[in-house]
């Protein structure tokens, strides 16, 4: 159960009681970070890529990764992140070999997976467990597509990256090149962008993303909250780049035939 603590704002010194949220995990079960009950809230002045996500592991498959950092709003006008549980991995590790119970929570923007005695990596490190999508091994089947409810940029972001997950992608983080537009997003073999605008994509938009691809031998994927102008629709048709609108929910809704393709086989469906 998703844990509540008690986040007094140092500004205006109101108290708020605050939820942890829980996130789908690839395996499809609820994964929330803990909370620290006796640390105190910091409010955010300026934002940090690295400071806006917390590890986290999923306490049934074991799988680490980068969840958003918790945070409150106060109706005063301050952002406050609220404190986290964490530690050195492998004193967290063998403090829950020791006690016989579950790993504490910690799990994806990348799901690394620490079995069989790998070392923890950062977020932006791109090994992973093999992808049988690519391979023709037999893959169980994907479990329901679980998102978070889009309010501001980030929640785009974190939508795409559970989404990248889902559809069997491996090692999702930030991307090393910046888009011309929006935010950008990589995985084992692909790259992704992120465009939370409220302007329809367009042409350029759309040819960046398939020229960077290029560049990098990778597939693209463009989701955007706005859709597409006719003219992006077309090119992305004719370079075969799959399009998805992201609804509300966070729930990526393909466009194009080639989104509907990869939605509904995975990565593997599509020619490399």
């Amino acid at each position: 159960m998703p844990e509540t603590v008690a986040v007094r704002c140092p500004a205006c010194r109101r108290e708020h009681r605050y939820t942890a949220p829980a996130y789908p995990c690839a395996c499809g079960a609820p994964v929330a970070p803990r909370l620290d009950r006796d640390g105190s809230p910091t409010p955010v002045s300026h934002r940090v890529w690295q400071d806006d996500w917390v590890t986290v592991r999923c306490g049934s498959c074991g799988r680490r990764g980068e969840w958003p950092h918790p945070e409150v709003g106060c109706s005063c006008g301050v952002v406050l992140r609220v404190a986290v549980v964490e530690g050195p991995v492998g004193i967290r590790d063998q403090d829950s070999a020791t006690t016989g119970g579950p790993p504490p929570a910690e799990s994806a923007i990348t799901g690394r997976d620490t079995a069989g005695g790998q070392d923890k990596t950062s977020a932006r490190d791109t090994a992973d467990a093999p992808d049988t999508s690519a391979t023709g091994d037999a893959a169980p089947a994907r479990p329901p597509f679980r998102s978070v409810t889009i309010r501001t940029a980030l929640d785009a972001v974190t939508a795409t990256a559970l989404y990248l997950r889902w559809l069997g992608y491996r090692g999702v983080r930030r991307a090393d090149q910046r888009p011309p537009s929006g935010i950008g997003l990589a995985a084992r073999g692909v790259v992704a962008q992120v465009d939370p605008a409220v302007r329809p994509a367009g042409l350029r938009d759309v040819e960046c993303l398939w020229l960077t691809a290029m560049t990098e031998s990778a597939d693209c994927l463009y989701f955007s909250l706005a859709g597409y102008a006719d003219d992006a629709r077309a090119r992305a048709d004719a370079l075969g780049v799959p399009l998805f609108v992201l609804d509300l929910t966070g729930t990526p809704r393909p466009v194009n035939a080639p989104a509907e393709t990869l939605a509904a086989a995975g990565p593997g469906s599509r020619a490399r």
